[in-house]
């Protein structure tokens, strides 16, 4: 049997200021945005650009009682990784795009690490891992 997540939900606050920080910001790519009439929401997709493995499906609290978690899905845990095969340039690329880091860069025996928020206030880690990890890039 082979299985892979395909997906991960993210609840955001609205569809084009999020497209506008993870596509313009984050430097992702937008894999689809369709209006789905029945559900009068839209489906989008978007991944690191480069990637081939999971994607975010950006989707907008669309009842009172998904709003609270906008920023907090994860009770102000780290939620997202995003792994990059160059640290520093893409630590300095968003440091130029006034992402805000909580955590400035650490080496860690895994690898080298920093910790910032999304529009919204969710944690991602930013992380090359070493050449020699099993899950490096």
């Amino acid at each position: 049997m082979r299985q892979s997540i395909s997906h991960v939900a993210l609840v955001v606050g609205d569809y084009d200021e999020a497209i506008a920080f993870y596509c313009g910001v984050l430097g992702f790519d937008l894999l689809e945005d369709t209006y789905q009439p029945e559900q009068a929401k839209r489906w989008v997709v978007v991944r690191p650009k480069g990637g081939q493995g999971t994607s975010i499906v950006l989707a907008r609290a669309s009842k009172p009682e998904q709003e609270p978690f906008v920023g907090n899905q994860t009770g102000g845990r780290v939620f997202l990784f995003l792994n990059t095969d160059d640290f520093q340039r893409d630590y300095q690329r968003l440091i130029a795009e006034g992402v805000e880091f909580v955590r400035e860069p650490k080496t860690m025996d895994y690898g080298t690490v920093a910790v910032f928020r999304d529009l919204y206030g969710n944690l991602w880690d930013l992380l090359q891992l070493r050449e020699d990890h099993p899950a490096a890039v």
